[in-house]
C-alpha cells in the first residue's frame, strides 16, 4: 500500500462507501507483512517515499522469493539486488512479468507509479569498470519514476571526455558519480556543477586502492564541499539519497513546528 492507496481507503470509510471492518482487514498487513522467514516492510513506502528492497545477496532462493511476493502484493511491484543470474532464472519462473539486469544485478517485477517531475539526475562513472555499481544506482532511480541521464567512461585520466558533457551535466538535478582507483572524479563534478553531488567509491583498482578504501578515503577528503559519500559499491545507496533528495524537494513538509 502507497500513499495514494491509503487517501483512497479512507476516503471510501468517509464516503460511506466502505465499512470500516473491511477497511481495517486491509489494513492489518501494515507496517510490515508475514512471509515465511521474512518480515516485509510494508508501510516504508509510505514513510520514505520508496518500498522496501529486498537484498537478495546472502539470502536463499525461499527467502528472496517470499520477501518478493510481500512486496509485490503490498505495491504492485518490487526490486531486489545483488541478485545472481542462477537466481534470477529462478525467480523468472516465479516472477515471469520481472525483468532482470546481469551487469547491475537487479530484478524488477513493475516499477513505482509515479514520474519525477525534476530535471534528470546525472550518474556518472569513471571507467566501464565502474559499469556495475553505476548502474545499480541508474536502474533504482528508473525503477522510482525518475529520469536518468548517463555518462559512462568518462573519468579524469581523460578529462576532455567529462567537459565535452559538461552543459548537460549542469542540467541535471543532481550527480551521481561512481568512480574507483583514487576517486577523484566526484572532487571534479563538484567543483564544475552547482547540483547536488553524491560520490560513490567502488572497489576498482590496483592494490593500494584498498578494494576501494582508498577511492572513499579521497572521496570524503574532497576539497569540493558538500559532497554526498555513500560506502563502496553502494549504487543502490546513492540512488536512494538522490530519490530522498528528491522527494523533499517535491513535498512540503507534512509537519510544521507550533509557533513559540
Amino acid at each position: 500500500m502507497n500513499e495514494a492507496k491509503l487517501r483512497d481507503l479512507l476516503a471510501q470509510v468517509s464516503e460511506g462507501k466502505l465499512p470500516p471492518d473491511q477497511a481495517l482487514e486491509k489494513l492489518r498487513t501494515l507496517p510490515f507483512a508475514e512471509a515465511g522467514q521474512v518480515l516485509a516492510d510494508t508501510h516504508r513506502v509510505i514513510r520514505q517515499g520508496f518500498p522496501e528492497a529486498v537484498y537478495a545477496e546472502g539470502k536463499t532462493l525461499t527467502q528472496t522469493t517470499d520477501a518478493l511476493t510481500a512486496l509485490v502484493g503490498a505495491h504492485g511491484c518490487a526490486l531486489a539486488t545483488r541478485v545472481s543470474v542462477e537466481t534470477a532464472a529462478m525467480l523468472l519462473q516465479r516472477f515471469p512479468t520481472g525483468s532482470y539486469d546481469p551487469v547491475s544485478r537487479l530484478y524488477r517485477v513493475g516499477q513505482m507509479d509515479r514520474a519525477s517531475q525534476a530535471a534528470p539526475v546525472a550518474v556518472v562513472s569513471a571507467g566501464t569498470s565502474d559499469l556495475s555499481v553505476a548502474e545499480e544506482a541508474a536502474q533504482t532511480l528508473e525503477f522510482s519514476g525518475a529520469k536518468v541521464l548517463r555518462f559512462n567512461d568518462v573519468g579524469v585520466a581523460g578529462l576532455h571526455r567529462l567537459l565535452a558533457r559538461l552543459e548537460e551535466l549542469r542540467a541535471a538535478s543532481i550527480v551521481i558519480a561512481v568512480a574507483g582507483m583514487e576517486g577523484a572524479l566526484p572532487s571534479v563534478l563538484g567543483g564544475i556543477v552547482a547540483a547536488p553531488v553524491i560520490a560513490v567509491p567502488t572497489s576498482v583498482g590496483y592494490g593500494a586502492s584498498l578494494n576501494g578504501i582508498s577511492a572513499l578515503l579521497g572521496m570524503l577528503n574532497s576539497c569540493a564541499s558538500g559532497l554526498t559519500v555513500v560506502n563502496i559499491d553502494n549504487g543502490f545507496g546513492a540512488a536512494m539519497a538522490a530519490i530522498r533528495f528528491l522527494n523533499g524537494l517535491a513535498n512540503e513538509p507534512k509537519f510544521k513546528a507550533e509557533p513559540q
